[in-house]
């Protein structure tokens, strides 16, 4: 018997899988943001939450030059959001702790804007990806991306 197997002739072109290759830069920063300490994972998880909302055609996220004091309201607005949360389990922060927080929402809330700007989510949402707060779950399911 013949145990050599036989490949159709599209299949041994460089590039099997072209639309693999144009999502590579979203699957890479999704294996990176894998790795985020928790207190990141649950600051871009609360910004997702407000990005949706925000996530219309029209919207100033997606305009060409957005305003700075808008985003900048915007990432205040989702601090004071925090403080209520915390406010609510009795959790108490110092002013520091406060300041390097602004800090952080100011950062991850610039950088999801960026990503959803560009095309990152194609079609699902950031909170979908970052379904629990403790552990990462993968947008392709437990068999990977391939």
């Amino acid at each position: 018997m013949d145990n050599k197997v036989y490949l159709p002739f599209y299949m041994t072109y460089p590039v099997r899988y072209p639309y693999r290759q144009e999502n590579k830069a979203a699957r890479d920063i999704e294996y990176l943001r894998e790795m985020y300490p928790q207190e990141a994972k649950r600051l871009l998880s609360k910004i997702a939450e407000v990005l949706d909302r925000m996530d219309y055609e029209e919207s100033m996220i997606y305009d060409e030059y957005p305003d700075r004091w808008q985003l900048y309201r915007l990432a205040e607005s989702i601090v004071k959001i925090l403080q209520n949360e915390a406010e609510e389990k009795g959790e108490e922060h110092s002013k520091e702790k406060w300041e390097w927080i602004s800090d952080m929402v100011q950062v991850l809330l610039f950088d999801e804007i960026f990503n959803r700007r560009h095309g990152d989510t194609k079609g699902r949402r950031r909170s979908q990806i970052f379904v629990e707060q403790d552990s990462w779950k993968s947008p392709y399911g437990d068999k990977g991306i391939f």
